[in-house]
């Protein structure tokens, strides 16, 4: 029953004891533990801010890379639209000159017609002349193979000549 039923000696002596070691844990052990404590919730409070602080930084990047994308797409959209004006004046461009073309081939055809159509009135009337030529040659040989007949139509023929 004794340990049941400590002594004052031994109460005393363990209250000795518990003094010192308290004594020496509060002297040494319990500023180092204390440092230790204040030292790791500063280091905790400093990781949270630095997270904290990163993604607000997140938040900034990311609002500046929508930004950026936004102006990215405009900008797109600006090439785009310029392209299609440069495509359009080019095919415009090369619908009005494949039309003066068009002008100048159906003109220059148009000239050589002419030019084919008058040649081809000139030597009608040139052969018309020959024929007319052979034809008259003929009629007046059969005509004047007599003498008397030659006569009087040379004399009807300077009637019919007006002399001024």
């Amino acid at each position: 029953m004794q340990l049941i039923n400590p002594g004052i000696g031994l109460v005393f002596w363990m209250t000795v004891a518990f003094s010192i070691v308290l004594f020496i844990l509060g002297k040494f052990a319990w500023p180092a533990i204390l440092k230790g404590l204040k030292e790791r919730e500063q280091s905790i409070q400093e990781a949270l801010d630095s997270a904290k602080e990163a993604q607000e930084q997140m938040k900034r990047l990311k609002m500046d890379n929508d930004k950026l994308l936004r102006e990215a797409m405009e900008e797109r959209d600006v090439i785009l639209a310029e392209a299609r004006k440069i495509k359009d004046k080019i095919i415009g461009e090369a619908k009005e000159k494949a039309g003066k073309e068009a002008s100048a081939i159906v003109e220059s055809a148009k000239e050589k017609i002419n030019s084919e159509k008058l040649a081809a009135l000139r030597e009608i009337k040139s052969t018309v002349a020959e024929y007319s030529i052979e034809i008259a040659e003929k009629i007046l040989r059969e005509e004047l193979k007599d003498r008397g007949r030659q006569k009087k139509y040379i004399e009807t023929l300077l009637e019919e000549t007006n002399l001024n």
